[in-house]
C-alpha cells in the first residue's frame, strides 16, 4: 500500500499554531514595507558616525540571511578596541505599527530546520534591516577596548552607518583559525581581513579567559545540521562549535554586558536576561559524584566550571552529553523587568553581574525593545517604555521563548525520523545517553540523532558504546527505535 511523504511543512505550521504563535503578518504589512524601503537612508551627521570605510565583516551559520551583527577591530595602546555594529532595526520598525504589533505578540523567530518562522518580515529581516554584504546600513555601534587580561575598558555606545565587507561562514572561518585548512577565497584574496580576523580571535580568547576565571561555564553540544530542499530532508550530519562560533559569542556576551551596565548607570529599567542560581544544584552535585568529582554543597560556577573543563578532557566523546545533562539542571533563561538604578539578578552561567539581549533585534523582540531604550538615552530623551510595559514584555517574551523551544524540539525529533526513514536496518555506532522508567536512550555517533533501545537494553548505562540497529521510525511521533 502507497504511503505518502510525511509533510514537515504542514507539520511545522501546525506545530506554531498550536503554541500560540501566529505564522501569518497581518493586513498592513505590505504597505509598511513599501514605506520603509523608500525611506531614505540617514545621513551622517553629529549624531550618526560615517563608519562605512572600516573593514566591518560578519560572521554566520552558511544558510544565515538575518544577518544581525558585524564587528571589526583595532590594536590601540590600551588593548585591543572592539566594535560590535547592530542593526538599526528601530529606525526602520516604528512602535505601534503593524509589523511591531506582531513582532511583540511573537518576540522571537522560530528555527523549525524546514521553514523559519520569522518575527520580521523577510523583506526586513533579511534585507532591509539585515547588515548585508556590500550593503549601507545604520547601526548601533557598541564599543569597547579589550586590555591584556580580557578585561573591559571604555565603553561606549552611538549610531553610526556600517558596510558589511565581507559576509563570512562559521564553517570556513573557523576551520581556518583551528588551523585545519586554508583560509576560504574571500579571506585568502585580502591581507587585512586575514589580519582583521586574527586580532578579533586573540580579543575574544582574552575576553573567554577572563569570563572562565570569574566562574563563566563552558558548554559544548553535538548538533544536528539538517539539509532540507523544498520541505524534503536530503542529508543530516554532525556539527559542532567553532573558533569562530566562540570569536561571535565572546563579542556578543561583552556587548551584552556594555549595554546592560550602560543603561544601569543612565537610570533606565530595562529587560534583563538572566540564568538563576540552578535550584536543582543538589542533582548537579549528585551527577559530578557520580564521575568522580565533588562539588560543594553550595552554588558556586568556578567549581561547576573546573568539573566541566575536567570532564571534557577526559572524556571527549561523552562530554557533550555532560553538558546538556547540567544545562537541563540549570534551568532555561528568562526575561526579568529590572528598574532604574536597580542591580537585579545576573546570569550564572556566563559569571555577567549585568546582562542583556540587544545583539539580534531582527529575531527577538527584546532585543528591539532594548534598542529603542539605549536610542532614547542616545538622544537624551524619556524612555519610550513603563516599567509595566517592560515587565509585560519581559513576560512574553519568557513564554514565547519556551514555547518557540518546544516547537523546535518537536520539529528535530520529526526531521530527524523523517531523515532515517531509508536507512532502516543499518547499523550505527552509539552512546548511552539516559537510562530512566521510561526507557533506554542512546544517541547516534555520526548523525547525531537520537531514539530509544527497544531490544538490548538490560545492562547499559550511561556513556557506554556499542553498536546499535535502526529498527523504526515514526515522524509524526517523532520516535526513533534502535536494537542493540
Amino acid at each position: 500500500m502507497y504511503k505518502a511523504p510525511f509533510d514537515l511543512l504542514a507539520s511545522a505550521r501546525q506545530e506554531m499554531i498550536q503554541h500560540g504563535f501566529a505564522p501569518d503578518f497581518p493586513d498592513g504589512t505590505e504597505q509598511q514595507i513599501s514605506a520603509i524601503r523608500s525611506a531614505p537612508l540617514p545621513a551622517p551627521d553629529s549624531q550618526i558616525r560615517d563608519l562605512r570605510q572600516l573593514l566591518w565583516s560578519s560572521i554566520d551559520n552558511d544558510t544565515s540571511k538575518d544577518l544581525d551583527q558585524v564587528e571589526v577591530a583595532e590594536q590601540t595602546r590600551s588593548g585591543i578596541r572592539v566594535l560590535v555594529g547592530i542593526s538599526d532595526v528601530a529606525s526602520a520598525v516604528a512602535p505601534a505599527t503593524p509589523i511591531d504589533r506582531h513582532a511583540a505578540q511573537e518576540t522571537v523567530t522560530v528555527y523549525t530546520a524546514v521553514k523559519n518562522f520569522p518575527m520580521l518580515p523577510e523583506a526586513l529581516s533579511t534585507d532591509l534591516t539585515s547588515l548585508d554584504e556590500n550593503c549601507d546600513r545604520p547601526a548601533i555601534v557598541i564599543e569597547f577596548i579589550v586590555d591584556s587580561q580580557g578585561v573591559i575598558s571604555s565603553p561606549n555606545i552611538y549610531r553610526a552607518l556600517v558596510r558589511n565587507q565581507a559576509q563570512l561562514t562559521y564553517d570556513a572561518v573557523g576551520a581556518w583559525l583551528e588551523g585545519r585548512t586554508g583560509p576560504d577565497a574571500k579571506v585568502a584574496a585580502s591581507g587585512d581581513l586575514q589580519s582583521q580576523l586574527r586580532l578579533q580571535d586573540q580579543a575574544a580568547c582574552l575576553l573567554r579567559e577572563q569570563r572562565q576565571r570569574l566562574g563563566a561555564l563552558n558548554f559544548d553540544r553535538v548538533e544536528a545540521v539538517t539539509q532540507v530542499r523544498n520541505g524534503n530532508v536530503s542529508d543530516i550530519r554532525s556539527a559542532r562549535k567553532t573558533r569562530a562560533n566562540d570569536l561571535v559569542e565572546d563579542f556578543m556576551i561583552a556587548a551584552n554586558e556594555v549595554m546592560a551596565t550602560t543603561l544601569r548607570e543612565r537610570g533606565v529599567s530595562c529587560i534583563r536576561r538572566v540564568v538563576k542560581t540552578p535550584e536543582r544544584w543538589p542533582r548537579i552535585v549528585e551527577l559530578a559524584a557520580k564521575l568522580g568529582t565533588k562539588l560543594p554543597d553550595a552554588p558556586d560556577a568556578k567549581a561547576l566550571g573546573a568539573f566541566l573543563d575536567t570532564r571534557k578532557r577526559a572524556d571527549p566523546d561523552h562530554y557533550a552529553d555532560v553538558s546538556l545533562a547540567v544545562v537541563k539542571l540549570m534551568g532555561p533563561g528568562e526575561y526579568v523587568m529590572t528598574k532604574a538604578g536597580e542591580a537585579g539578578e545576573g546570569h550564572f552561567g556566563l559569571a555577567a553581574h549585568d546582562y542583556t539581549h540587544s545583539t539580534a533585534p531582527n529575531r527577538r523582540f527584546a532585543d528591539l525593545v532594548t534598542q529603542r531604550l539605549i536610542k532614547s538615552v542616545i538622544a537624551s530623551k524619556p524612555a519610550p517604555y513603563s516599567d509595566n510595559d517592560l515587565e509585560d514584555i519581559a513576560r512574553n517574551c519568557t513564554l514565547k521563548e519556551d514555547a518557540a523551544r518546544k516547537v523546535e524540539r518537536v520539529m528535530e525529533k520529526r526531521v530527524a525520523a523523517v531523515a532515517m526513514q531509508n536507512r532502516i536496518g543499518e547499523r550505527f555506532g552509539a552512546i548511552v545517553t539516559g537510562v530512566t522508567p521510561k526507557g533506554t536512550f542512546v544517541r547516534l555517533i555520526n548523525p547525531p540523532v537520537e531514539g530509544i533501545l527497544w531490544r538490548g537494553q538490560e545492562g547499559a548505562d550511561v556513556g557506554d558504546k556499542f553498536d546499535v540497529t535502526l529498527t523504526s521510525t515514526d515522524p509524526q511521533k517523532g520516535y526513533i527505535d534502535f536494537a542493540r
